[in-house]
């Protein structure tokens, strides 16, 4: 009886892990991808429809948006490098991590925070994530 239930709760603690996963992160990598991409051409009318109805809302034109990123986060408007790291869920938010090199050589790493609206993904937010070690 204790097998059976230490079995259960390992097969559920494996069905909680991986429930990020059922969400395809194919399109949420080629959503973050296609944005970073029209940063790099100073494209932001192209960049703000990658964000979501609320961010979008919230500055208002894509170019109160792109000044925002410029200013804030830069290592996205002219990043050197890109890597995609984990997808999880997060307070049952979609979270995709992601490291990016800036020109300057730094790593930086950031959340993003992804909403389906319809059958297309959007990102909800960014948020810098200390990374272990570097900075200390």
């Amino acid at each position: 009886m204790k097998r059976l239930i230490l079995a259960s709760v390992f097969a559920l603690g494996f069905v909680g892990s991986a429930s990020a996963q059922t969400a395809d992160s194919s399109p949420i990598t080629e959503t973050i991808q296609n944005q970073i991409e029209a940063f790099k051409a100073d494209d932001f009318a192209r960049a703000f429809e990658y964000a979501s109805p609320n961010i979008r809302g919230l500055f208002g034109t894509p170019e109160r948006f792109g000044m925002m990123v410029q200013n804030g986060y830069p290592m996205v408007w002219r990043p050197a490098d890109v890597e995609f790291l984990s997808l999880r869920q997060r307070m049952g938010r979609i979270v995709q991590r992601v490291q990016i090199r800036d020109a300057q050589g730094e790593l930086h790493q950031l959340d993003y925070f992804m909403i389906r609206t319809g059958d297309t993904w959007h990102i909800n937010g960014v948020q810098m994530v200390r990374i272990p070690g570097v900075g200390a």
